[in-house]
């Protein structure tokens, strides 16, 4: 190895080791969807990104969607897709077909690239996830709001040192399947576990002063100050959920959030482990109770 690439990896490494501390022992959740989980050449570099931090002892959940293959199924019954406010409109039959995808197809191949030390779940395994029908005013059908998140499968995942990667379905009291919006998801479980943090994996480069300008990303931002970005318009349309997660996470003991782009390569290395990080990362000022 030439000196000068001997240097470079002694920098990388001197600015990751303290970060790698902060994590070590840890939980992180994943939300995991978007262009990052469609690119296959991407995906297998994500899935790398989770074995390394798995191995420094860093204990990680992925929580994933898996819309663009939901509406792939669909087409298969001859059903389209129907989003009311961003939310999957979800007939019995389409719920089949996102039961059958999520915890089927998508989770198996997501395990299957972490080399033994993934394990596939739902939200229907030991009751994780329980729900009830989402009353938001609109008739979405078996889309449901988490009402309880029981940790005691992940625990013991954690614990054993796998990746507990999880199809966001859950069910009421009973029995009856729901189809989970995988932010909420994610959220919940974050919090659930006191999760030190939350990464929610996008398409875009996180939250922009300015949509159409990339470079006007708010790299940071306290959470008292985002409800004035939505008044003034700054923060919009599907930014508004994902962010509120991040908030409401916080808010309920999370110490970190952050929305950061899936498009780039080593994306959560680079969000945990570097100074600069990837994306925005939201998070609340330590009040002085004295």
């Amino acid at each position: 190895m030439q000196q000068t690439q001997i240097t470079t990896l002694a920098a990388v490494m001197n600015e990751a080791a303290p970060y790698i501390a902060k994590y070590k022992n840890n939980t992180i959740v994943i939300k995991y969807g978007g262009n990052a989980m469609v690119n296959h050449a991407i995906k297998q570099s994500v899935m790398q990104d989770l074995l390394l931090l798995n191995q420094l002892g860093i204990k990680v959940v992925l929580v994933h969607g898996g819309g663009p293959e939901i509406a792939e199924g669909l087409k298969l019954i001859g059903k389209q897709s129907q989003f009311i406010n961003g939310l999957r409109v979800t007939d019995q039959d389409t719920m089949n077909v996102v039961q059958q995808v999520l915890a089927g197809k998508v989770n198996k191949d997501l395990v299957a690239l972490l080399k033994g030390k993934g394990i596939g779940l739902c939200g229907i395994d030991g009751a994780m996830l329980k729900c009830q029908k989402l009353q938001n005013g609109d008739d979405l059908g078996f889309v449901g709001e988490i009402t309880e998140v029981d940790t005691t499968l992940l625990q013991f995942a954690l614990n054993s040192g796998f990746i507990p990667v999880i199809a966001t379905i859950g069910t009421d009291a009973n029995g009856v399947a729901y189809n989970i919006n995988a932010d909420t998801a994610a959220s919940e479980i974050a919090i659930a576990l006191g999760a030190k943090k939350l990464v929610s994996m996008t398409d875009i480069a996180g939250l922009l002063a300015d949509r159409n300008d990339e470079s006007t990303l708010i790299s940071h931002i306290e959470i008292s100050d985002v409800q004035p970005l939505i008044e003034q318009g700054i923060i919009s349309d599907g930014m508004i959920p994902k962010i509120a997660c991040c908030v409401e996470s916080i808010q309920r003991g999370v110490k970190e959030a952050a929305i950061i782009d899936g498009r780039k390569a080593n994306a959560i290395l680079l969000e945990l482990f570097s100074q600069q990080g990837n994306g925005t990362l939201f998070f609340q000022k330590e009040t002085n109770n004295e």
